[in-house]
């Protein structure tokens, strides 16, 4: 027999999805018009690994003039310390802390010590990353292993670490650094796609998994930044035909763009920004051949260096 309400309550059920559909593409498109105010960090205790040099350090020290209490960490010690010494020369407040990200163990004990002497953690950006550069067959299982130790393992240590506070209060933002070899493949960047595709899926999984949770915990933002070729001596060969629209970003750059998006809750930006379109919506969908050509014809990338 036929259900008639089950069918009408399936009906309006199809309707009102296509409003919050059509609502929510208006309101994207709105706020590439106009982009939402930048939130204030000055309470926020943002724990950011990799602050020894690069992307790391600018950005810790981009979130230290603007009031935040920053948490670094780094496993080099001595170049952790010197970031920390650059924010506290403009009155900033930071703190320095040595760990191996890929220890899970070390990452456990380092969040409950944080917890203690500095506080709760409402922003962690997981910015550590190393880039081999070179045809996959010459890549040893030590590199590959290590790489994805930091670049895929790290990033679900300190989330297990500071997720539960963030649940607790309902209140968080989680940033991780992607890549546009997490958006497309590269030559002599195998492994690093696969590293880069895999934070890009753990941090829309993790999205998906809070929103389906039924403690309703909108109060806990994502960002995934996806540069392209930044100056931080990761990528030694860059290889760009035009100069002007793919333009190698220094470190300063990078990190205005990634805390704006922080500040704005974006969740998904590339640097520069330009690329996240081109991507989106000019590459993804064409057919396969018809992406490499436009990749031929570009002629951006990596050389291999050992």
């Amino acid at each position: 027999m036929f259900d008639i309400q089950g069918a009408i309550s399936l009906v309006f059920e199809l309707l009102w999805t296509l409003v919050k559909v059509n609502y929510e593409t208006i309101r994207g498109m709105w706020r590439v018009v106009v982009p939402a105010e930048p939130k204030d960090v000055k309470d926020d205790v943002i724990f950011i690994t990799g602050t020894g040099h690069g992307i790391g350090r600018e950005v810790a020290l981009r979130f230290a003039k603007l009031g935040g209490t920053i948490v670094c960490v780094d496993i080099n010690a001595s170049s952790n310390e010197e970031t920390v010494k650059l924010i506290k020369q403009e009155k900033g407040k930071a703190h320095s802390y040595q760990c191996d990200v890929t220890d899970r163990a070390a990452v456990m004990q380092l969040a409950e010590r944080v917890s203690r002497e500095v506080g709760d953690v409402s922003i962690l950006i997981n910015n550590a990353g190393i880039m081999p550069c070179k045809p996959v067959l010459k890549q040893t299982e030590q590199e590959i292993k290590l790489m994805n130790n930091i670049n895929i393992n790290a990033n679900l240590w300190t989330i297990q670490a500071f997720l539960p506070s963030m649940i607790a209060r309902n209140h968080g933002h989680i940033v991780a650094m992607s890549s546009m070899a997490g958006l497309m493949g590269l030559t002599n960047l195998v492994p690093y796609c696969g590293s880069k595709y895999a934070v890009r899926g753990i941090m829309e999984a993790l999205a998906v998994e809070l929103l389906d949770d039924p403690r309703q915990l909108n109060g806990i933002k994502f960002t995934t930044i996806c540069p392209y070729i930044v100056d931080t001596g990761l990528c030694k060969k860059p290889r760009i035909r035009f100069q002007n629209l793919m333009k190698v970003v220094t470190a300063g750059e990078a990190a205005d763009m990634i805390v704006d998006a922080v500040r704005r809750e974006i969740v998904e930006i590339t640097l520069p920004y330009e690329l996240h379109y081109l991507n989106r919506y000019i590459y993804r969908l064409l057919p396969f051949p018809a992406a490499r050509a436009w990749n031929a014809f570009f002629n951006t990338g990596v050389d291999s260096h050992e």
